[in-house]
C-alpha cells in the first residue's frame, strides 16, 4: 500500500475513534462485520438528529479536534513536607553598614567586642539582645562577611528568613567564597519554602566546608526539591507530547484540507485537470505546448509543480533522480515534471537552461523558487517547503 493511500486509512481509522457511530452507515456494514468477526466490540449506535451530526464535514472535524487541543493541562500540587516553613517576615529592612566607609583599628577592635558580647547573649537564650550587639557591630565595621552571617543566623533563630537572606546576601557580596553565607541563606529559603534554591545554596555550602547542620538541613531539603523538579519534568514531557500530538493533528488537518479543497477543485475544474496530472508520479514533458497545459492544471488546483530539466548523458541528474521520483510519492500535493532538454530542447529554451540538473518551481504560472545544481538537500526542503503553500 503506497503512501498517500496509508495515510488515508490512518485518518479513517482516527474518525472510527471519534464516532463510532460512523460503523452503522450502510455502505460500511462490511467493515462492521469484518471488526466484529475479529472480536472487535463495537459502541452502540449514538442517536443524532440529523445525518450532518453523524458525518461532520472537514470544517466541523477541524474545529472540534483543534478545541480539544487547546484545552490547557492541569498540574496537580506537589506533595511537599512544609513542616518547618514559617510566613514570610516583612519587618522593616534592618540596618545596614556602609561599605565604603573607612574602618580603623579603633572600630575593629570595638566590632570584636560587640560580637563577643553577642555569641554570650545567643548562648544565653537572650536573641534580641545579640541583634543589638551584631548590628552595633556591624554599623561599626561593615565589610565584615562573618558580622553579617552571624546576625543572618540570628534572624533565623527568630522566624525572619528574608531578614536573614538580607544579611546572607551583604556576607556573600563582601566573600563570595564565605560558606556560612550559603548555608544561611539556604536555611531561610528553606523557611520560606523556596526548596530549589536552598538545595542550591546548601550544597554550595557543603562544597566549601561541610558541616552536621548542613547535612541536616539538606536531608530535609533535597526531598522536596527533588519532587518539585521530577514533577516540572513530568509536565514539561507531557507538554512536549501534547505539541507532538498537536504537530501531527495540524499535520493530518492539512492532508485532509488539501483532500477536500483536491475534490472540491476537482469537481469544479471538470475532469480535464485531473485526468493531465499524475499523483504521486513524475510527468515527462515533451514539448511546451504540453508543459503549458501541465502548469494550468496545476494552478486550477492550486498546487505547486516542479519542472526538472535533466539530460540522459548528465551524471548529476542520475543522482538526483531517484530523490526526485521518490518525492513525488512522498508530496502528492505537488506536481512533478520532468523535461529532456535535448528532446524538449523548445521548453529548455523558453526557460534559459544553462546547466542541468535545474529545478523550477511554479506556483499559478509564475516561478516562485529554483534549485541548480545536484543539492540533495536543498531540494527536499524546498519541496517541503512549498507543498504546504
Amino acid at each position: 500500500m503506497d503512501a498517500r493511500r496509508l495515510e488515508d486509512l490512518k485518518l479513517f481509522v482516527d474518525r472510527c475513534k471519534a464516532n463510532p457511530s460512523i460503523l452503522y452507515n450502510p455502505s460500511l456494514s462490511f467493515f462492521k462485520s469484518y471488526l466484529e468477526s475479529m472480536g472487535a466490540l463495537i459502541p452502540p449506535k449514538i442517536k443524532t438528529e440529523n445525518y450532518d451530526e453523524e458525518f461532520p464535514d472537514y470544517k466541523k472535524s477541524n474545529v472540534s479536534s483543534n478545541d480539544t487541543m487547546d484545552e490547557g493541562i492541569v498540574e496537580s500540587d506537589v506533595e511537599l513536607d512544609s513542616t518547618d516553613v514559617v510566613e514570610a517576615d516583612n519587618d522593616l529592612p534592618q540596618k545596614m553598614g556602609d561599605p565604603s566607609r573607612e574602618v580603623t583599628e579603633e572600630n575593629q577592635d570595638a566590632a570584636q567586642i560587640l560580637k563577643g558580647k553577642a555569641m554570650d547573649a545567643i548562648s544565653e537564650g537572650n536573641l534580641n539582645e545579640a541583634m543589638d550587639h551584631l548590628t552595633e557591630a556591624i554599623l561599626l565595621n561593615p565589610i565584615s562577611s562573618i558580622l553579617y552571617s552571624m546576625r543572618g543566623n540570628v534572624f533565623i533563630k527568630l522566624k525572619k528568613p528574608n531578614a536573614a537572606i538580607c544579611d546572607a546576601n551583604a556576607a556573600l557580596q563582601i566573600n563570595p567564597d564565605l560558606a556560612k553565607g550559603y548555608k544561611v541563606r539556604g536555611i531561610a529559603r528553606a523557611m520560606l519554602g523556596l526548596w530549589e534554591e536552598a538545595a542550591s545554596d546548601l550544597h554550595v555550602a557543603s562544597r566549601i566546608d561541610f558541616d552536621e547542620e548542613i547535612n541536616e538541613a539538606l536531608k530535609k531539603v533535597v526531598p522536596n526539591a527533588r519532587r518539585i523538579e521530577e514533577h516540572r519534568w513530568k509536565y514539561e514531557r507531557l507538554r512536549k507530547e501534547r505539541e507532538l500530538k498537536k504537530i501531527q493533528r495540524e499535520r493530518q488537518s492539512k492532508r485532509a484540507e488539501f483532500i477536500f479543497k483536491k475534490e472540491k477543485m476537482e469537481q469544479t475544474s471538470g475532469p480535464e485537470s485531473a485526468s493531465v496530472l499524475k499523483d504521486g508520479e513524475v510527468i515527462a514533458v515533451h514539448g511546451q505546448e504540453e508543459l503549458n497545459k501541465k502548469l494550468n492544471a496545476a494552478s486550477k488546483i492550486s498546487r505547486v509543480a516542479i519542472i526538472y530539466f535533466t539530460a540522459t548523458w548528465c551524471g548529476p541528474c542520475r543522482y538526483m533522480s531517484p530523490l526526485y521520483t521518490s518525492c513525488a510519492g512522498k508530496y502528492p500535493n505537488v506536481v512533478f515534471l520532468k523535461v529532456d532538454i535535448d528532446e524538449a530542447r523548445d521548453v529548455a529554451a523558453k526557460w534559459n537552461i544553462g546547466s542541468v540538473p535545474t529545478f523550477i518551481f511554479i506556483k499559478n504560472g509564475i516561478e516562485v523558487d529554483k534549485v541548480i545544481g545536484a543539492d540533495k538537500n536543498s531540494l527536499e526542503k524546498k519541496i517541503a517547503l512549498h507543498s504546504c503553500s
